[in-house]
């Protein structure tokens, strides 16, 4: 039974969306200059990487990132490969397979962007607000996509998070996709458990089911 790991590494290189800080990983104490283990410094916003949205991202008093039900973070889900479209909208949903359902990951052009060079990219692929609308409708829980965002760059307003999140659909941002076929898998997606958290990164694995 084959496990994929789609957490993308988080690095002093890694992209981050633009104006949040950028990642710092600095060794504070090092085997090498004689101390007695190695112990590093993390400085990063909460939504670097491979990272969760709980609902009190965008919405005020909703629930934050340490109150998200597990059972919604780990069971079954579905990867859809929407192919070479600049959005998701519900036209592209209505050509996808989504019977069933409950968490859908969108694999995209994006996770080719894993790949390098490692600025960020404005043109990524994110999802409409129609769509969104209608996987609230067909009952998913979770949406997440292969980039730092599931939001058009640049946005008037934040529809996309805004009908997922009050309806308490968890958003997984920042996948990496690239080895991993359409299909149904078991995910399992484990966020840092941070107090009143508006969001953090998580290690995220999918497991072939048998």
């Amino acid at each position: 039974m084959k496990i994929y790991d789609v957490t993308v590494a988080l690095a002093n290189d890694s992209p981050v969306y633009p104006g949040d800080p950028n990642i710092e990983i600095r060794r504070t104490s090092t085997l090498e200059a004689g101390d007695v283990a190695n112990v590093s410094h993390l400085s990063c916003s909460s939504h670097v990487g491979t990272h969760v949205d709980p609902p009190s991202h965008f919405i005020a008093g909703a629930r934050p990132l340490d109150e998200l039900p597990l059972d919604v973070l780990i069971g079954p889900a579905r990867v859809v490969d929407v192919g070479e479209v600049d959005s998701i909208d519900s036209a592209v949903l209505h050509g996808c397979d989504l019977s069933g359902a409950t968490r859908v990951l969108f694999k995209t052009r994006n996770s080719r962007l894993w790949s390098g060079p490692h600025e960020f990219d404005r043109s990524f692929v994110h999802l409409e607000a129609d769509a969104a609308g209608d996987l609230v409708a067909a009952g998913v829980r979770l949406v997440g996509i292969d980039y730092l965002s599931i939001e058009k760059f640049n946005f008037d307003e934040p529809r996309t998070h805004l009908a997922l999140l009050s309806n308490d659909v968890i958003i997984v941002e920042g996948l990496d996709l690239r080895a991993v076929e359409p299909g149904d898998y078991e995910l399992i997606c484990l966020p840092l458990k941070i107090r009143d958290g508006d969001g953090g990164p998580a290690r995220v694995v999918l497991r072939e089911l048998s």
